[in-house]
């Protein structure tokens, strides 16, 4: 098989359900675009939705975010370190015991430091029941905030590294809440025992079939990114897949590199060679979307140089605070800066920028200006502001489609 690169995009786009506009969703479908990225990373800015929201958002349109949460209560997710903290379907649950049996040198040196505290947490939990992190009063004296974690905050993100806590649920305002393994396995995963655990080597087999299905073709250099497994032998792990038939081979144009494609895409990379797959959808993506969230992957395949500017110095910032990604009918063409003022129910574009030689056509701006509609209504901030954009004019033809 021989991909364009805009068959090539075609493939990651449909992998990763951002090809056609959403039906109305259900809590279902939630479940199941996770299970197809694979994984869905956590962020806490709220500027404009929490990455994992947002990032469901761009695929499902305007869904139940409870959704989510009630997903994680009920055991169907669970959390931990992959691409970055993520919530990962239960299924999974074996791949990343592992790496918590495994362990870290950091995290056991930690924990075989600081006894005292992990008993004090660990017969906090056992004696009454799940905890947060602010239930814990400070005692050491000190101011606090995330650069100077208190003692019992340090021992319960070690726990949960360790895989001796786990998150049961998220509260209201998205913080943590531990509990023993025991108990969140006890309904999520019944049976569990860590006999069943996948060996190390089996983890990085499998996990390497999982990105490439989830970046519908790949060559080498992109695998590794997606679940932040090691650089070194990715290729010739990939070419091993292929060669005992449980990864596809195939090419990508400009790539000297082999490139795959997993056996589940065989139908869709058909369906993408013969012309068969048409895109109709322009939403906003997250700075956090798997879409984008490996920044050379989105350079050389959308030619689209991106970053995020949440700690670059405000002078200093081309594009804007919390910029999200413009995809339009497979293309990435632009970026907004965007901020949800929830009490006064505005949803405001500080600035929008279309990338160099993409035209303001009809068709893009009327794409646009339904994507923030709809992303504005699911917010709950239904009055959409615009206040200037490059090119300049393009402010005022979304303006004049949007009712004041």
């Amino acid at each position: 098989m021989e991909f364009s690169r805009e068959a090539a995009r075609t493939m990651l786009l449909a992998a990763q359900g951002l090809i056609s506009p959403p039906k109305q969703a259900t809590k279902d479908d939630v479940l199941e675009a996770i299970r197809r990225m694979g994984v869905l990373q956590i962020d806490s800015i709220s500027v404009v939705a929490r990455s994992p929201y947002l990032v469901l958002w761009s695929r499902l349109g305007s869904y139940e975010p409870r959704w989510l949460d009630e997903l994680l209560a009920e055991g169907a997710l669970f959390e931990h370190w992959s691409h970055a903290a993520c919530f990962i379907p239960i299924e999974d649950y074996g791949i990343y015991r592992r790496f918590m049996l495994d362990g870290h040198e950091k995290t056991r040196a930690w924990i075989s430091d600081h006894r005292k505290e992990i008993g004090c947490v660990m017969d906090r939990i056992r004696e009454q029941g799940p905890v947060r992190s602010v239930q814990f009063e400070r005692t050491d004296g000190k101011v606090g905030g995330w650069w100077e974690w208190k003692p019992e905050k340090r021992a319960l993100e070690h726990l949960f590294a360790a895989g001796e806590l786990m998150i049961s649920r998220r509260d209201p305002n998205f913080h943590r809440v531990y509990d023993l393994r025991e108990q969140v396995l006890k309904d999520a995963h019944p049976g569990w025992e860590d006999a069943l655990a996948p060996t190390s080597e089996e983890v990085r087999r499998t996990l390497a079939a999982k990105a490439v299905r989830s970046l519908g073709v790949t060559v080498a250099g992109w695998v590794p990114d997606y679940f932040r497994t090691p650089k070194r032998g990715a290729a010739p792990l990939l070419e091993e897949l292929a060669d005992e038939g449980e990864l596809l081979s195939a090419r990508i144009e400009g790539f000297d590199e082999p490139a795959y494609v997993h056996p589940d895409n065989e139908g869709l990379a058909e369906k993408t060679l013969s012309g068969n797959v048409q895109h109709s959808r322009t939403t906003l993506l997250s700075p956090f979307d798997p879409a984008v969230w490996d920044r050379a992957r989105a350079l050389e395949l959308f030619d689209f140089e991106y970053k995020i500017e949440v700690y670059t110095p405000a002078a200093k910032r081309r594009y804007g605070y919390y910029s999200l990604p413009i995809l339009h009918r497979g293309a990435l063409v632009g970026r907004l800066d965007a901020k949800a003022h929830r009490k006064e129910g505005v949803f405001e574009v500080k600035a929008i920028h279309l990338e160099p030689n993409v035209p303001a056509t009809e068709d893009l701006v009327a794409g646009v200006v339904d994507a923030l509609r709809d992303c504005a209504g699911w917010h709950g901030t239904p009055e959409v502001v615009v206040r200037r954009s490059d090119p300049t004019g393009l402010a005022d033809l979304l303006r004049a489609q949007i009712p004041a």
